[in-house]
């Protein structure tokens, strides 16, 4: 049985270019073994070590010339923004070079070049370019609900990725560029503190509906000796609170017990909860509410 010549430290783990290995006398046919993947053209990586993003981006980092970085959605994706699932799924990477240099040129890579330099962040050891930027440039691939949903995540205060001046600022820049007039929309209608795309999705259908905007995961304040509970989408003034339920909260049985007992506090308190699932139909969603708030006062 063969077995195969160990490569050198520092070419046995990560991602190595097959220039560097042949330099450091690896042999082309070496590099052509089994137990070594060729992610992109000139790259080497140990076989089975590319499974996500990440990966994908670190090896291809090798190949990337000084000054290059991951924009787009790969940047957007990056910086955690949820995207629909076929720009989550996409392998095609972006990455931006500044005027005059080359676009990369590469399988597998989708090369842009821009006009003057922008910031750039360190992700996970990757120059990625700065969130806001990276929302901006969504505009011109996204529909209106999907880019207020990425822009929702750049509000979340725990990241520390935006801040809403911040953003309103950025979007002025960008007037004139392709999807100005649909980011000027969308920045008029994120919010802080949203802490997933369905969440996004359904306060947005409930203002379609012609509901008042409810507050975004904001503290309920309960009777003394009962801990406070956030709310994903509530309405204080109606004491209606409506809810995303995700499967997690049915997988997960310690959620699950916390969540019976928050919204027996809640039911105690006064408060009407209404739980969206991932099968709820739009129709009974809107029946719910409309008779939950019209029930505490509500009129259109």
């Amino acid at each position: 049985m063969h077995i195969q010549t160990p490569l050198p430290p520092g070419f046995d783990s990560g991602a190595f270019t097959f220039g560097a290995a042949r330099a450091a006398g690896v042999s082309a046919k070496r590099l052509r073994s089994r137990d070594v993947e060729h992610p992109f053209w000139g790259v080497c990586v140990a076989a089975g070590t590319v499974h996500n993003l990440n990966d994908r981006c670190r090896a291809l980092h090798k190949r990337m010339p000084a000054g290059a970085f991951f924009s787009h959605a790969t940047a957007a994706r990056l910086h955690g923004m949820p995207l629909p699932a076929d720009l989550e799924a996409d392998p095609l990477l972006h990455v931006s070079v500044i005027d005059p240099d080359r676009t990369l040129r590469l399988a597998g890579v989708n090369g842009h070049r821009v006009a003057t330099s922008p910031g750039v962040r360190s992700v996970a050891g990757l120059p990625v370019l700065e969130p806001i930027s990276a929302w901006c440039q969504l505009a011109s691939v996204l529909e209106l609900n999907d880019l207020v949903a990425a822009g929702d995540h750049l509000l979340r205060p725990e990241l520390g990725l935006a801040t809403a001046p911040e953003i309103a600022a950025r979007v002025v820049q960008y007037a004139g560029n392709r999807g100005a007039l649909r980011l000027r929309a969308a920045e008029a209608m994120i919010r802080p503190r949203v802490e997933s795309r369905r969440e996004t999705f359904l306060r947005l259908f409930l203002v379609m509906c012609g509901f008042p905007e409810p507050e975004t995961n904001r503290d309920i304040p309960l009777p003394r000796g009962k801990r406070r509970v956030r709310g994903d989408l509530v309405y204080f003034r109606y004491k209606v609170l409506v809810e995303y339920d995700g499967e997690q909260h049915r997988t997960d049985t310690a959620q699950f017990n916390r969540d019976a007992e928050r919204l027996h506090d809640l039911r105690e308190a006064g408060w009407l909860v209404i739980t969206v699932r991932k099968g709820s139909t739009k129709e009974w969603v809107q029946g719910a509410v409309d008779a939950a708030l019209r029930s505490r006062g509500w009129r259109p």
